[in-house]
Order: C-alpha cells, then structure tokens, then sequence
C-alpha cells in the first residue's frame, strides 16, 4: 500500500516539473501543498481500513512463539495437506476425478486458510511427467510439468486467499527418508532444489515459507554434532541458503523419532530444541513444526495407560509445547490425522489434540485432504468430493480465517460439501450492483419473542485466551425479518472491555455480513453487539440463520474469564438461551439483559462504528477499484434527541472501520482535537515541500 503511495507522490511531483526560469504561478503552489496534504491522508485512511476480524496480510514472521502479519498481529494458519505432487503421479492426488480450481474452492469453503502442498525432488526430473491427470476435467493442465502444476495451484491458491506452505515430502517419488539425503540425492541437490523455489515465489505473498523435510527419524540425531546425521545442523544449512535467496520465507524445521532414548513420532520428537535450537542468519524466520498421530497409525504405549486421555497433554507439553509454553518459538502441527472422531480411542485422541491446539493457539494441518491415505483416510470421501461430516465438524470448531480477508466463507464450490449450509439458513440476497444504502429497509414490527437465539459454547475452557459463543436466530413470527434490522448481545461482565477483539470464524449468511463491537449499557454492563450487513438477507417465518460462531480475544491473548460473563453457558449442544438478547430497530424483541435493562437506554458507546457493505465482497475478477461506502456515524442514541453526523469514505473492497475504535464521548473530543492538529500539521509540511519546489524551480 504503501509502496504505491510513493509511486503516487512520484508522479505528482513529475508532474509539477517545470521549465527553468518559469515564474510558478500561486495556483501551481496551492496545488502542490494540497496535493501532497491529499496523498498523506489517504496513506492515514487507506492504513486503518483493515477488515475487521481479519488476519491481516503481509509475509509472516515470528515474534516470540507467534507467528504475525506485516502489522504485527497475531496470526493462526489452520490448514489441511494435500498430496500427490511427491509420488509418481507427479500431481496432486484427485484430478483424475475433479477440476483443481473446483478442488481450491472447496478447500476454501470449508473454512482452511492454508495448504501444506508436499512435493518430491524427483517432480523436477525432466521424465517426471504427470500421469494421473484427467485433461477433459483439468484442459489447462495439458502438456505441463510438475512444477508448472505447481505453479497453477500457487496461484489459484493465492487468488481465493489461500496461503501455500511448501513441503519436501521425500527425496525420490517413491518412498520417504530418514534422512535429509539418500544415495541417489545429494545434500547438495536438496539445498539446490529449495533455494529454486525460493527464488522462484520470491515476492508471492502466497508462498509463506519451507517445510524443509518431512518426518527425519530412524539414524536422524539432534545436537550430536555428526554432519552426516545431526539434523539440527543440517536444518540450519539449508535454512541458510534460502534466507540468502528468498529473506522473507519462514523456515520451518520438523523434530526427530528418537533424541536420548525418549522415542516418539516420526519427525515429532523436539526435546532436543531447548538445548539446541535451530540458529538461521535471518532473525524471526524459524518455526518448529511437529507430527502427532493416534492409536490407529502405530499402538504408542501412551494410548495404554491408565489415565489416557488425560496423559496426552503432558506428553505433548513434553515433547514440543514447551516451546510455546516458555515463548522460545512457535510450534505448527504440521501433520495429524485419523479415521475415527468418535467414542473410540482414535477419535478421543483426535479429539482431544483439537483441544489442546485450541487452548494454545496452535497453527495445525490436517493429514488430509484426499481419501486415500491408508491409515488415516482422509477429510473427503472415497468418491473425492464428499465431506466426512464428523471430521469437517470437529475441525471447523477451531478455524480461522484466510490472512488478510474478513473470516467468510466466499461462495459454494461446484459440488455442495457436508453440512456447507444448514437447513432453514437466511437467504442470501446476490452482489448489489449499486451503492448501498444506510437506511433499513421497511419493515413490520417484531412482536416479543417472534425472534429468539439458540446458543451453545461446546469449547468453553476456563482461563483459555478467546470465548467462543455460537448463535442461531429463530424466527417463530408470520412475517420475514431483515438480518440488517437486528442486533444481538452477548453480555460480559463489568470488566474493561476496551482491549477486546471481535473475530467471525464462519456464518451460513457469510461473515463479511457479520460485524462486532464492544459497549456498555447506562449500568456499566458490558456487551458483544452482534450486527449484520444487509446481505444478511431475511429469516423467513418458520426459518433461522444458520449458524454464526464467533470468537473474541485480547489483543494480548491474556486469559479471558468467560465464566463471570453475563450470557456464558458451557452448554454443548444448541439451547434456547434469553441471556442473550436481540433487539430490532432499537427495541427489545428478545431475553432479559443484565439487571432487566434493554439496551436501547445505553448511556455511552464505547464503540460507535456502523458500518454498511456491499451483500458479499468482488470475486478476484471484479475490480479491485469496486468501492465500499461506509458510514460512519458519531452520535449518541437516539433516544437522547443528538443529532447524526456522518461521512462518507470510500474503501477498498471488504474494509470496515476498525472495531477497537473505543470512543466515548470524551474519546471523540480528543480524537477531534488530535485530528484537527494532525491536518494542520500535514497543511504545513505541504506548504513547506510545495516552497521549496517553488525556490527550487526559480533557481533559488
């Protein structure tokens, strides 16, 4: 953004070249000054027009045990491998029955932000060539390398906001390693062959960094010293080399099996770390990545013992949490997977990892998005476009949205996916073609109680670092009611509500439909206000919204005690619920607030964004100059008879006024104050450059 500001000021300034000797006209002066005056606001506005509850885009780097966006916010890649390239297809696995852009859009619409995409070092063997493609379903695929397939799926990836995290699967197409070289490839060929890539997606904000290789175990070491087995050293060789091609890479490094007689997964074993870690030339770039598999992949005597599962956080802690735990770096699952989420061992195990990644803000990646990975099958089914309902369930119960985009789900893929829209959903309303408009439409009044909230909590953890309320509205009324019409709360406790973040993981009606904010009533009682676009659409009579689950966190991910909050329930399964409430227009039409106070009697809004948006955000075909008018309204309610000011701003696509805004009327008052300095300011450093072209133009 930045970058094509100055690209702006550049050509302004060429344009103010003129001949010498030349007296500048006062007009030519003024429009210098405002000129630049213009450009710099627009750098101020175009920076905080960030979606809200958006993972903001940027290469990633690491601080802490964190991994974080360009602005250095926290980021989460929950993500899903897909394989095929590393084998002797040479080709992703499943394009000899679907379109890979259909594949993509699946992935996309079932909540991943991220791919692990492995690949082999035989794929860029010049007889490596793909044999498993159908061409009549993939026509643009003909007559490409590997590595060209690669491309296109970079590509399509980053197109539907999808990062990519590439993965050295094995050495050859048939069979993985232990470790990072074999006889027929080289240490050399392995560094070679990254540093291809790294210079070959330099720049492509999709690529987000190298899996460097996959699973080392059986004579793999740690910290040993032995070139030809320490790991560790090997990692830092090959990290090094890619930095020096491509700085903006993370570098992630797997585990061993075995380090001093403590044995565990292939590739997840990481207790020789805190003794050795990985040292690259490149601050911020390393990430630890591990793999944790169930009883249905090899019997572990862990699954065994008498307190399983309750043992299972400790051994993870163990053997790779402590790296979060104690903030040396962060840690990715990079690989975990099985057929069972049931009752059973296998699923209790998955289960419970899901858990653990939740209560610790861990970035995973399922194993796997294709059905035929013999001991673990896979997300899809055996026809390779089905979902497994139970697996797509458990995972989306902790997803997050795609790096730099609202948290929605865009559109459906070709072939409808499991449990993609529940039944009775709002009614979606298609992409308006006009501006839109702030004023709700018309609509007859909502008796008491014709609307109504189910609520359930099913990942309540006490002291966990985000709540994650889930709501469906009912409609039990005669007449359809616009989404836009309605608020819902989610009532807190008294406590400051100020550094608290509002994100939507997935709603039937779309998130980027979905807006939160924070306030309080005239009682002190804090809230969640839950608003919806008008692409909301309508609940009919006799139908609901469909599901929206929602989180919020600190903004410095400090324990959140959601069991002191007003409308907290660790209820499971979905329940009618009237400690959350609604109002439409201003009225109350559902529940009991705290102290049986609507909350149309507020007395002050910490947060007085409103924001409304096009019905759904431009497809990558669309203009990227198509414009969001947002209003941005500065009033008290209503009900004290204050006047409404509002301006217009045109946004880029999908941006909201930040919802952390916290202003109160005071707050307005000095943000008034510190604006009104900061133009004047600007004014005058415009006037200043403007004199001096002026001076310079004249020869003085």
């Amino acid at each position: 953004m930045f970058n094509c500001l100055s690209n702006l000021i550049t050509r302004l300034i060429s344009r103010w070249e003129v001949e010498p000797g030349l007296i500048l006209r006062r007009s030519d002066f003024l429009w210098r000054a405002v000129s630049l005056l213009t450009v710099f606001l627009l750098g101020i506005i175009l920076r905080d027009a960030t979606p809200a509850g958006a993972q903001q885009s940027g290469m990633l780097h690491v601080e802490g045990s964190q991994l974080v966006n360009a602005a250095g916010n926290p980021v989460i890649l929950t993500g899903i491998n897909w394989f095929g390239l590393e084998t002797e297809s040479f080709a992703p696995h499943g394009l000899w029955a679907r379109n890979w852009e259909d594949m993509l859009d699946q992935v996309r619409d079932l909540g991943f932000n991220t791919i692990r995409l492995p690949y082999s070092n035989a794929l860029f063997e010049p007889s490596s060539i793909p044999n498993t493609v159908n061409y009549e379903l993939n026509p643009d695929l003909e007559g490409l390398s590997g590595l060209e397939i690669m491309d296109k799926i970079v590509e399509g990836a980053g197109e539907r906001g999808i990062r990519i995290m590439l993965d050295r699967h094995r050495p050859g197409a048939s069979a993985q390693s232990e470790l990072w070289y074999t006889a027929e490839y080289s240490e050399e060929r392995w560094i070679a062959d990254w540093v291809m890539l790294a210079e070959r997606y330099a720049g492509d904000e999709t690529v987000i960094g190298a899996d460097l290789h996959n699973e080392p175990h059986g004579a793999a070491t740690w910290g040993t010293g032995d070139p030809t087995t320490d790991w560790r050293l090997a990692a830092e060789r090959a990290g090094n080399a890619i930095l020096e091609a491509n700085p903006d890479w993370l570098i992630i490094v797997q585990g061993i099996e075995q380090y001093e007689g403590d044995w565990y997964w292939w590739g997840g074993n990481l207790l020789g770390a805190r003794e050795y870690p990985v040292r690259l030339n490149v601050p911020n770039r390393l990430v630890y990545s591990t793999h944790v598999y169930g009883p249905g992949v090899y019997p572990q005597p862990w699954f065994e013992e008498a307190n399983f599962p309750d043992n299972l956080p400790q051994i993870w802690d163990d053997h790779w949490g402590y790296l979060v735990r104690e903030e040396i770096a962060p840690v990715i699952v990079g690989e975990f997977g099985g057929r069972s989420v049931g009752e059973d061992k296998e699923g209790i195990w998955q289960r419970a990892l899901v858990s653990y990644l939740r209560e610790h803000s861990l970035s995973y990646f399922y194993w796997t998005l294709n059905p035929n990975s013999g001991d673990t099958g896979g997300l899809l089914l055996d026809d390779w476009e089905s979902v497994d309902p139970a697996k797509q369930e458990l995972l989306s119960s902790y997803q997050f949205p795609p790096i730099g985009e609202e948290g929605d789900i865009v559109g459906q893929s070709a072939t409808p996916v499991a449990d993609a829209t529940p039944a009775g959903t709002a009614t979606a309303q298609a992409p308006s073609t006009e501006a839109p408009t702030a004023v709700p439409p018309t609509a007859p009044a909502v008796s008491p109680d014709a609307l109504q909230v189910r609520f359930r909590m099913p990942h309540a953890a006490a002291g966990g670092q985000d709540a994650k309320p889930e709501f469906i509205i009912t409609n039990q009324g005669p007449d359809p009611v616009a989404l836009a019409n309605v608020e819902l709360f989610y009532w807190l406790d008294d406590e400051n509500s100020d550094s608290l973040v509002f994100h939507c993981d997935w709603a039937a009606v779309g998130c980027s439909n979905v807006m939160g904010d924070f306030g309080s009533a005239a009682d002190g009682a804090r809230y969640l206000r839950i608003s919806f676009g008008a692409g909301a659409g309508s609940i009919d009579s006799g139908a609901d919204s469909g599901e929206i689950k929602i989180r919020f966190n600190r903004t410095d991910w400090s324990p959140i005690a959601q069991e002191a909050h007003y409308s907290f329930s660790p209820i499971e399964e979905y329940e009618t619920w009237d400690r959350v409430t609604l109002e439409v227009d201003g009225n109350l039409v559902w529940g009991v607030a705290p102290g049986g106070a609507a909350v149309a009697a507020a007395a002050t809004v910490e947060s007085t964004t409103e924001a409304t948006v096009m019905d759904e955000p431009p497809t990558p075909t669309q203009s990227v100059a198509t414009a969001y008018a947002l209003e941005i309204a500065t009033a008290t309610p209503e009900a004290y008879g204050s006047s409404v000011a509002s301006v217009v701003v045109t946004l880029p696509p999908g941006a909201t006024v930040s919802s952390r805004s916290g202003l109160t009327a005071t707050g307005l008052i000095v943000v008034a104050a510190a604006t009104v300095g900061g133009i004047v300011a600007l004014l005058a450093l415009g006037v200043a450059i403007g004199m001096y072209l002026t001076r310079r133009d004249k020869g003085m």
